[in-house]
């Protein structure tokens, strides 16, 4: 037997132990009290491996303003056409064209395959389930970077052809060689190097606070008197591990900055309160950046159920304070739905890939065998490219059942 073999097989059964022994701590039995829901040190215990059940709208729909749940029935015909739209959108378009080749893509993974939750917002408060207003630096910020983005669309043949959420048609801009005004975090009708192409292409779309997405959502919790560790499995295959301390310790200093923010966390009775600052100016978080303030709670609510609680604070982006909540429903650990080695584009081979493609595009430009680069829509509003919104629009019908 190799020796290879040998330190493969050591290791699975390592792994199996250790598998076994978290089973033993983690998975409370149904119908416990709380005070069973402790760890052997007296914390209330979060552990195990949790996900959302539902799909729920960040905000609320105009048609439920002064609602907070949905009825049963009115869930029931939400999903039912869903269920249609889902259908409908398996239709092909013109076979050959950008749009085809977007929707195929899109239509796979962006459309919710998830039952709708109670609430009819994730947004509690303000009471009215929306977003607070921008700040005007905040929005300016944001038109400026729309701007930009629309300039690189105009010469486009989807623009020339009035596709949703294009611009005016005309001749490539000038500013197609000009640095974007602000650090990108989407991406723009443009590969010169990395930065044009979205945080999520660049396999660093994970991002704190995390309210789950459609395309995978699964959250591992383990604890120790002094810490809390989450591996966060989100988006497609860009999982991370987050360790949060639990301590009086004072937040890095503000000259400090780190992608995910600086986590400080300390016991409230039942519920776990995280706070969280020093997040770097290259995320964007719904126009946040350096300045957010998030302040997080969690709390064990029964045996099979923690409830999350959210908070996202920055005056320079927003005109007051928002929250959000949802329930996080315990898995089954022997199925084990946690992938913790990274897998976007397979190693992120496919970023490299589609910046060789650009500099084909432009040496066969340059010797008369291709389109000028200028006139190919490989990013921009939804729509404008391609993507599962384009078929709605074509047929006259709003993908959202919610926002009809």
């Amino acid at each position: 037997m190799s020796r290879g073999w040998l330190q493969l097989t050591g290791a699975a059964a390592v792994l199996a132990g250790v598998i076994g022994l978290l089973e033993l701590a983690q998975v409370p039995v149904a119908g416990q009290d709380r005070e069973a829901l402790r760890t052997t040190w007296g914390d209330p215990d979060l552990q195990g491996i949790w996900t959302t059940n539902y799909d729920t709208p960040l905000e609320r729909p105009a048609r439920y303003a002064d609602r907070e749940f949905f009825t049963e029935e009115e869930r029931a015909a939400i999903d039912s056409e869903r269920a249609r739209l889902l259908g409908l959108y398996r239709r092909r378009t013109e076979r050959g064209t950008e749009q085809d080749v977007g929707g195929a893509y899109d239509a796979t993974i962006f459309l919710t395959h998830k039952h709708l939750g109670p609430r009819t917002s994730l947004i509690i408060d303000p009471p009215d389930g929306q977003l607070p207003a921008l700040t005007p630096a905040a929005q300016q910020r944001r038109d400026e970077i729309d701007e930009y983005n629309r300039a690189l669309l105009q010469a486009t043949e989807a623009c020339r052809q009035g596709r949703p959420g294009c611009p005016p048609y005309g001749p490539p801009s000038p500013r197609r060689e000009e640095a974007p005004p602000h650090y990108l975090t989407v991406e723009v009708n443009r590969s010169y190097h990395p930065e044009d192409r979205s945080l999520s292409e660049r396999c660093m779309g994970n991002r704190l606070p995390d309210f789950g997405n459609i395309t995978g959502f699964f959250l591992q919790i383990v604890q120790s008197p002094d810490t809390v560790s989450i591996f966060y499995d989100t988006g497609q295959g860009q999982g991370w591990q987050r360790v949060i301390p639990v301590s009086d310790r004072p937040h890095l200093p503000s000259t400090v900055r780190q992608w995910r923010g600086d986590s400080r966390g300390r016991w409230e009775g039942d519920t776990l309160v995280v706070d969280v600052t020093n997040f770097t100016p290259k995320t964007d978080f719904f126009g946040s950046r350096e300045n957010l303030h998030l302040v997080e709670r969690w709390r064990r609510i029964d045996a099979e159920t923690i409830e999350y609680v959210a908070t996202m604070e920055d005056p320079t982006t927003w005109v007051r304070p928002w929250t959000v909540t949802f329930e996080l429903s315990l898995q089954d650990n022997r199925a084990n739905r946690i992938y913790k080695e990274p897998r976007c584009h397979e190693g992120n081979y496919g970023l490299p890939a589609l910046l060789a493609g650009a500099r084909a595009e432009e040496r066969a430009f340059a010797e008369g065998r291709g389109p000028d680069p200028a006139t190919l829509c490989v990013a921009g509003p939804t729509g404008a490219c391609g993507g599962f919104a384009f078929g709605f629009a074509e047929s006259g019908e709003e993908a959202d059942p919610l926002r009809r």
